[in-house]
């Protein structure tokens, strides 16, 4: 031992190797010449047994030769007079760190559920700004999983060790929201009778998360922007003045923009809030993750119940996959809910299971309501080419219009890259 370390010394590639396979040592060391090898044939197999092996080569006495074990994959090449001890001291510490990342990734990205572009995008944003403390603004649909993201946010930082605390900005009527965000003492107001931590307190060290933010009254704006600027508050009717440190979460299914324009929110705070924005898209813009959210349900919910999950027949999948679902996931959750309520134990759910209105049930999207009609071809025939730039006409012009206009947005929404969908508008209006 040294330090804190396990060391294991081995004489030989081979022997290398196999400890490298079996063990994944978080740093190897590397000192030429190798009795049975190559140090950059051993750089690249250690690579390949072992990814997250860091690998440090001693003793490098040419530059060129630092470099090619560098481009070979070596964590980093060390002269004779270097300071070996120093180099893996700081490999260790580097591997510590990405094993904590990794984790927290594993607790924060359970609770993403989807394979679409939107959880991709979202899932990628959050790696970004995880750890950091910026604050995110999250916006979308009543029941959308905002909560949901924000948690995740929240986990994947180190900040997730404690626990994360909500208020509902829309929940309290105005009089008590500033002693429920900031506290009170005792005789503050009219029922004040004890002395009372308000959440920003509860969430030092750890995330505030706001939810519907857009309702809070201009006066709870004005005092949530100091707070946010200056990081400190009074308590109500104490004139002491606290310091924190709180990572703050907001969320909103309301239009901010708009309400900055209509003077019900203002502009400054809107700013401070939207560091980092999220949206999170309706249920029916990403119909390719409903199997895997209603899978989750049902596992999440028979495991409440101790009850067998049953499975969802194709048939059944069909049917959730073309309704609108206005109320969004949570919408889909409580669908499942009750299927597997009313199921009566059976292993399969039906399409019969599922109560969803027959008027509701319509393709979710511009493709899905394209792919979903059947396109007569006459006796005299059609032209195939023609045809099939119709559709395509449809769906970009469907995709634009849901963008509100902007290509980039709209080549995200169809899976293309901007020049490609730039290259085939140019085409359609070439050929209109």
């Amino acid at each position: 031992m040294a330090g804190d370390w396990e060391l294991e010394a081995v004489s030989s590639v081979a022997e290398a190797l196999d400890r490298a396979d079996t063990a994944s040592p978080d740093v190897a060391v590397v000192r030429g010449p190798l009795p049975d090898g190559e140090i950059g044939d051993l750089i690249e197999d250690l690579r390949r047994l072992s990814a997250a092996t860091l690998t440090i080569v001693a003793d490098v006495e040419a530059v060129s030769d630092a470099v090619r074990y560098l481009r070979l994959g070596a964590h980093d090449a060390i002269a004779p007079d270097g300071d070996l001890k120093a180099a893996v001291e700081s490999a260790v510490e580097l591997r510590r760190g990405l094993r904590e990342a990794e984790s927290r990734e594993e607790r924060w990205r359970k609770h993403l559920i989807g394979a679409s572009r939107a959880i991709e995008r979202t899932v990628e944003i959050i790696r970004l700004v995880g750890e950091r403390r910026s604050t995110v603004l999250i916006t979308g649909e009543t029941g959308t999983g905002k909560e949901v993201v924000a948690r995740a946010i929240h986990l994947a930082s180190p900040r997730g060790q404690l626990p994360m605390i909500s208020v509902n900005c829309n929940a309290l009527p105005e009089t008590l929201l500033e002693a429920e965000l900031f506290g009170h003492v005792k005789g503050a107001f009219t029922g004040a009778v004890q002395h009372r931590i308000g959440r920003f307190e509860q969430a030092h060290g750890s995330t505030l998360f706001l939810d519907e933010i857009g309702d809070l009254p201009l006066d709870m704006q004005t005092k949530l922007l100091r707070v946010l600027q200056e990081r400190e508050f009074q308590r109500v009717g104490s004139s002491e003045t606290l310091r924190v440190d709180v990572r703050l979460i907001a969320a909103t299914n309301a239009d901010l923009r708009e309400k900055v324009k209509q003077g019900k929110f203002r502009e400054d705070l809107y700013y401070r809030l939207n560091v980092v924005p999220i949206a999170t898209p309706p249920l029916r813009e990403r119909p390719e993750d409903i199997p895997l959210l209603a899978q989750h349900f049902v596992e999440k919910i028979c495991r409440m119940e101790g009850i067998p999950a049953p499975r969802l027949t194709p048939e059944a999948l069909a049917r959730l996959r073309s309704y609108s679902w206005p109320g969004n996931v949570r919408q889909l959750e409580n669908a499942i809910e009750m299927a597997v309520a009313m199921s009566g134990g059976r292993p399969l759910l039906h399409p019969s299971d599922f109560n969803l209105p027959s008027e509701a049930l319509r393709p979710a999207h511009a493709s899905a309501a394209i792919a979903g009609r059947a396109i007569p071809i006459p006796d005299s025939g059609l032209n195939f080419d023609e045809t099939i730039g119709n559709i395509e006409r449809q769906i970009l012009v469907e995709a634009l219009r849901r963008a509100n206009g902007n290509k980039t947005a709209a080549a995200d929404l169809l899976g293309l890259k901007r020049t490609t969908l730039a290259a085939k508008l140019k085409s359609l209006e070439a050929g209109a």
